[in-house]
């Protein structure tokens, strides 16, 4: 099913006023008529009375018809169960009054920023946590960019250590029809599409870089991660949603994780994990400094013929050398006052 747009004049003003001065006149003709029976007045002065009141108990009918549109919303409407088009752009407009306008997810609450203009009054919410059935309850679809927070999931990465992950999509409605009929609930189709893609992309991923692990499903290993390639990741979740939600009319613009962390009963234990890993690497950059040091000072000292060292002594100088400068406290040093051999 494809959307239609109705190409309705914003008549509604036009509408109103004559069903007003409808009602105007029909009060007018029933108390001429009423006046003109107590006198002398016939079977005509009844008829006209009949009509003015049957029109003051039916005249409200063609109020239904009238449909006010704010920017960027947009009213799905049906006759008798056939979908016969949806109204966008805003204005005031007049309508078949017996045309309903359907919108599923009306009344679905998400963590989204779209649902706050819509989440009614206390009364509205009360009645329907109560489960009471509301007529006037809002059918319009929002056409704006909603942003989805879905609520965190915790995953197994590919390495199979549990990870908490939450992401905030960015959304909007492009095909009415397809939202309303495709689908049960729009909305919540939207959510659990989200967790689904989530789960199929995170693990693929390593949540810090590991080698050797295909990340891409091509069969080459690369270096992405969860926590290093998070703008990779985005993108692919984001792609994954929209392949989902395509049938639905929705259009995923964008995706973002807004929450990366190892679970809880992992999480103490992969904070040693990293600690050591920095301090290995903090003490492979000091060895490395520290010989590098020693070989110049050799070379040095070789050079400006400062000192001549047997292997002995270069041993004994190498080793005290890498003592100072690898050792984790200031060392106390100790002054030869006599001959060095």
């Amino acid at each position: 099913m494809k959307e239609k747009v109705l190409k309705h004049r914003k008549n509604g003003a036009a509408a109103l006023a004559a069903i007003l001065a409808l009602y105007a006149l029909a009060i007018a003709v029933t108390v001429f008529s009423a006046v003109r029976l107590e006198g002398s007045g016939g079977a005509f002065s009844l008829i006209l009375m009949v009509i003015g009141i049957a029109w003051l108990a039916v005249g409200w009918i063609p109020l239904l018809g009238l449909k006010v549109l704010k920017p960027q919303e947009a009213l799905v409407l049906t006759l008798f169960g056939k979908y016969i088009g949806t109204l966008k752009g805003e204005g005031f407009y007049f309508v078949n009054p017996f045309c309903t306008s359907v919108n599923p997810a009306a009344r679905t609450k998400l963590n989204q920023s779209g649902d706050v203009d819509s989440g009614g009054s206390k009364l509205q919410i009360a009645l329907d946590k109560s489960g009471v059935s509301l007529e006037g309850t809002n059918k319009k679809i929002s056409l704006k960019i909603m942003t989805l927070n879905n609520s965190r999931q915790k995953i197994n990465d590919c390495l199979g250590n549990p990870v908490e992950i939450g992401i905030a999509v960015m959304w909007r409605v492009t095909d009415t029809a397809k939202a309303v009929f495709h689908v049960d609930n729009y909305k919540e189709y939207l959510s659990l599409q989200c967790d689904s893609a989530l789960r199929d992309i995170v693990r693929l991923y390593p949540y810090d870089v590991a080698p050797n692990v295909d990340t891409t499903g091509d069969g080459v290993a690369d270096e992405g991660s969860l926590r290093g390639s998070s703008e990779i990741v985005a993108a692919r979740i984001r792609d994954e949603i929209q392949k989902k939600v395509s049938d639905a009319g929705l259009e995923v613009l964008e995706a973002r994780i807004t929450y990366l962390a190892y679970a809880p009963e992992i999480a103490a234990v992969m904070l040693q994990r990293q600690q050591a890993s920095a301090i290995i690497d903090a003490r492979k950059m000091i060895v490395d400094g520290a010989v590098g040091m020693v070989e110049m000072a050799l070379e040095r000292l070789n050079e400006n013929q400062v000192v001549e060292l047997d292997e002995e002594r270069k041993a004994a100088m190498v080793s005290n050398l890498l003592v100072v400068l690898c050792g984790n406290h200031d060392t106390q040093p100790i002054v030869n006052t006599g001959s060095l051999y």
